[in-house]
Formats: C-alpha cells, structure tokens, sequence
C-alpha cells in the first residue's frame, strides 16, 4: 500500500511539473469557453429562438441562461476525456524515456504499478475538470444562474464519471503506445474528434440518421447528456413556465440531446447512468485484463 501511494504521489507530482503537460491540460477548457462564448454563443442564440413560437416573447437573461447551460455542457463533456488522455500520457513518457523498465525490475508489482497510472491520472483529471466546472460556473452565475443545489451536484457527480470513463478509456489505449510521436498523434485525434462524437460540439441531432444509430452506440453520447440535462434543467423549466408550448418544449431538449433515443426508443437518465457505469466497469476491467497478461509474459 506504502508502495502503491509513493507511486501515485510520484506520478501527480511529475504531471503538474511537467509545464506543457498541466497548462495544456488547464487551458484547454478555458479557452473553449471563450471560443464558444465568442463565436458559437450567437449561433446557438438563433436556433434557439428560431424555434420558438414568433407570438412569444422571452427575456434576454433567460435566454442567455439557455446558450450559457449549453455552453459548459460542451465544455465540461469534452474536457473530462481530452484532460484524461493529457493527465494519462505520463504513462507513455515513461516507456518512451526507459524510466517504466527501471520501475519493472524493481519489487514494485506490476499490478501496483499499473494502479499507480490509473488513479494519478483520475485524480489530476478531477482535479483540473473541477476547476474547470468552477470557472463554468462562474460564467453562468454571471451570465444567467438557473441552477438548483442538486443540478450543480449532478453535474458534479456526471464529471466524476466520466473523469472516470475517460482515465479507463485512455489507459487502454495508452497501453499500447510507447513513443512520443503517437502521444502527439493519439492527442490530436482525441482533440480533434471526441467532441463531435460524443455530441459536445454539434448536437447529434444534427446528424444524419445512419450516424446518429451508430453514435448511440457510444457510452460517451450518454455522459454528454446527463451533463446536458442537470446544466439546463432549471432553464428549461423556466421556459416551460414562460408559456413555451410543450410540442416545442419536447423539439427543444431533442435538439439540445436532452433527449436521446436508440432505435427511436427513449433512453431514460437512469439508463444513462447505467450504460455509463456498466462501460467504465468494462474499459476498467479490460485494462486489468490487459496488464495480468503482461504481468505473466
């Protein structure tokens, strides 16, 4: 256990020395809000009124409430699994410089040693995407706050799973990655890509009918939901006692992927919490899997 904690406190301390590593990590977030908030606040801002009945008249609070919600939603979807992968590429940097040999063929067991990686990586992650959702936060209470107690601990707990989504995620495929050149490729694609995936920066409604079946099929769509739905639950309810009809209500949260759907069956939020567990159960026992292996070879 002694072993196991000097291990993580080593890993947590070498990835918030490691300048580049943290400030990539940290700014990221912060610098999607201020794109979002810049370039895609009015864009959203038109489709939402857009929608609504042209007799109807909102205030601009209520309004900039709604972009505001969908705003950190994206934000907060993409940087628990963006972060994970950047908190998780020490791992790699060790096979890279030779310091994971050094470590193997001391009495440290590789289990420990593996463990070490995880939970370093899930507690940098937290650590960063809490301070992210602070700043989110802090953006909506200037904004627009029409968030409850239990929305913000929802959200709270929605980043903590999928912190944990995407620490086992980016452990296995880290796994399998030994030099600096794929750190570099994988973090670029996973930048690049996990958010129009998982719904974060277009809505998969947006989509076509074919990808939206296949995205379904992705745990990371019902991360960027729940996050979704406890961000713009008070909001919403606010536009539902402004008087917005319930038909436009209903097209609303399916535009906004407050509403999701497999195979045109609607998936409940507590099937959305299961799906997201089950699959960080899986991702963490194949990465279990994938070290007993080694461990024997």
């Amino acid at each position: 256990m002694k072993t196991a904690f000097a291990l993580i406190k080593r890993n947590v301390k070498l990835f918030f020395k490691d300048k580049g590593m943290f400030f990539t990590a940290l700014i990221t977030p912060a610098i999607l809000l201020v794109l979002y908030a810049t370039f895609l606040g009015n864009v959203y801002r038109d489709s939402f009124t857009a929608n609504l009945p042209s007799e109807l008249t909102l205030s601009e609070t209520l309004i900039d409430g709604l972009v505001a919600a969908q705003l950190i939603s994206s934000i907060l979807a993409v940087s628990c699994v963006t972060v994970a992968f950047c908190s998780n590429f020490l791992m790699v940097q060790d096979k890279a410089n030779g310091t994971v040999k050094d470590l193997r063929i001391s009495p440290v067991r590789s289990s420990v040693l593996s463990l070490s990686y995880y939970i370093a990586t899930l507690l940098s992650t937290l650590l960063i995407c809490f301070v992210a959702a602070g700043i989110c936060l802090g953006y909506v209470a200037a904004v627009g706050w029409y968030l409850s107690v239990a929305d913000v601990c929802f959200l709270l707990l929605d980043i903590f799973l999928l912190s944990l989504f995407g620490t086992a995620l980016s452990s296995i495929i880290n796994y399998f990655l030994s030099t600096q050149g794929q750190i570099s490729a994988v973090g670029t694609v996973i930048s690049a890509g996990y958010g129009f995936i998982c719904g974060a920066y277009m809505p998969i409604s947006s989509f076509g009918e074919g990808l939206q079946k296949v995205i379904s099929f992705l745990p990371g769509t019902y991360g960027t939901s729940l996050i979704r739905n406890h961000s713009m639950r008070g909001v919403l309810e606010a536009l539902e006692a402004e008087g917005v009809p319930d038909a436009a209500m209903k097209g609303l949260c399916d535009a906004l992927d407050c509403n999701l759907y497999f195979f045109d069956h609607a998936v409940t939020q507590p099937m959305m919490f299961l799906i997201l567990v089950a699959s960080i159960v899986i991702l963490v026992g194949l990465y279990v899997l994938l070290n007993c292996r080694r461990a024997k070879r």
